[in-house]
């Protein structure tokens, strides 16, 4: 009998592993500018991060190994000394899009603020109420955050519940050392991308996220130009808080502008004139940086 017991309870523990996780994530952690150091320290590094991205149960949904988001973190390591190391991580999420082997990215971001302690073989530890760790909180940002903007691509602000768990990392972090969570520090870091994705008067960013993925991207395989239609109107929402933004440098308009641009030249340069045209002029007014790319979309 107990054997019966304990062969039900190793099935459970096995779905339960298998399934509750949300997150495929790569990682990799770069070390080559590091010289004369112990570079065991950096796989042992590397594994452990691995291990807290992928197994840790981020959200109280059940997903099954395909519908895990997949992400990716680089991690450029400049500086170790002690157990203290710097460098930048860059995060990469991609979604998959309906009825095709198509990934769409929806993140792509380099964060230039890495500096972290960390002990070898020390287990890697989070609370959502208090910052332990400047690593383990940074990686539990970033992990709500990539499941945030995936929850928004599939529902209209339906990443809310994420990105405030987001904010409450950086609220608790607000006395760390560490840079990268302050709004005084700079424009372009943890503060302001999740007080801009929280922030009313930027919702026209979410309903973009929702309509271009869900409504766009998601129908073009079976209806192409309907799709690409509602995906030309949805820029007119980017267009809308490009002309009312009141501050000059709008940190998250330009991740997802630079998320998206290789993608829009490529379904628009499909499109018939007068659409690619329209599109076109969208374009170079919010992005201005990336004209000359723009201009593929006419030279179809």
């Amino acid at each position: 009998m107990k054997k019966v017991i304990a062969l039900i309870f190793g099935i459970i523990l096995y779905v339960h592993t298998s399934y509750s996780q949300e997150l495929r994530c790569n990682v990799q952690v770069v070390s080559s500018q590091i010289q004369g150091t112990n570079k065991q320290v950096f796989q042992t590094l590397q594994t452990a991060i691995y291990e807290f991205m992928n197994n840790t149960a981020w959200t109280n949904h059940i997903y099954s190994n395909e519908e895990r988001v997949e992400c990716n973190i680089l991690i450029n390591l400049q500086d170790h000394s002690g157990d203290e190391f710097k460098g930048s991580i860059q995060i990469q999420s991609s979604r998959p899009i309906f009825n095709t082997s198509y990934n769409s990215t929806v993140l792509n971001f380099k964060d230039d603020d890495l500096r972290f302690n960390y002990v070898e073989f020390e287990p890697l530890e989070f609370s959502l109420t208090e910052h332990r760790s400047n690593l383990t909180s940074l990686l539990a940002y970033y992990a709500y955050t990539v499941l945030g903007l995936d929850y928004d691509t599939f529902s209209f602000l339906g990443g809310t519940e994420y990105y405030q768990k987001a904010e409450q990392i950086v609220n608790n972090a607000q006395n760390a050392q560490e840079s990268g969570w302050k709004a005084f520090e700079s424009r372009k870091n943890r503060y302001w991308f999740i007080e801009n994705m929280l922030n009313d008067r930027y919702k026209g960013l979410r309903e973009f996220l929702y309509r271009y993925h869900r409504l766009g991207l998601d129908v073009m395989e079976s209806k192409e130009a309907n799709g690409r239609t509602e995906i030309a109107e949805s820029l007119n929402l980017l267009q809308k808080i490009y002309r009312q933004k009141p501050d000059p440098y709008l940190f998250v308009f330009d991740l997802i502008i630079s998320a998206k641009s290789d993608e829009l030249i490529n379904i628009f340069s499909e499109s018939f004139m007068a659409e690619a045209d329209r599109v076109y002029k969208i374009l170079v007014e919010i992005d201005p940086t990336r004209s000359d790319k723009y201009m593929k979309i006419k030279q179809q």
